[in-house]
């Protein structure tokens, strides 16, 4: 896959030429003209190329697993719509209070209700 090292272009760029104008709007301009220029490309010498495809490079990245619906298996990440959601911490005990619009139960902290989305007081 090719990808483009903006780090390594921004180097070069900043290395040869000085921040006259200091505004962020032009120097990045300018630096997208600089990436635009055409120069002597050296793999074919007498042809040229866009300097920007000095800095793009080939690599290599491991392939991505598919999420397919027939086989995706949950992780638990997330647990089912009637569960609380965003607190490792479950228990029942006095640390919970019920939604005011329709009685599920919620934690002490929570400000909406998971279930209806009513705002909690």
């Amino acid at each position: 896959m090719k990808v483009f090292n903006g780090k390594t272009a921004a180097d070069d760029y900043m290395s040869s030429h000085t921040l006259t104008f200091s505004t962020p709007e032009l120097t990045l301009t300018r630096f997208a003209f600089w990436l635009g220029d055409m120069v002597p490309d050296p793999k074919n010498p007498g042809q040229q190329m866009p300097r920007l495809m000095n800095f793009i490079e080939e690599k290599d990245f491991a392939p991505t697993p598919l999420v397919d619906d027939d086989t995706f298996v949950p992780t638990g990440a997330m647990k089912t719509i009637g569960g609380l959601y965003g607190s490792v911490n479950t228990s029942t005990e006095i640390s919970s209070k019920f939604c005011q619009e329709c009685g599920s139960k919620l934690s002490l902290v929570a400000k909406f209700c998971t279930e209806c989305g009513a705002t909690q007081d």
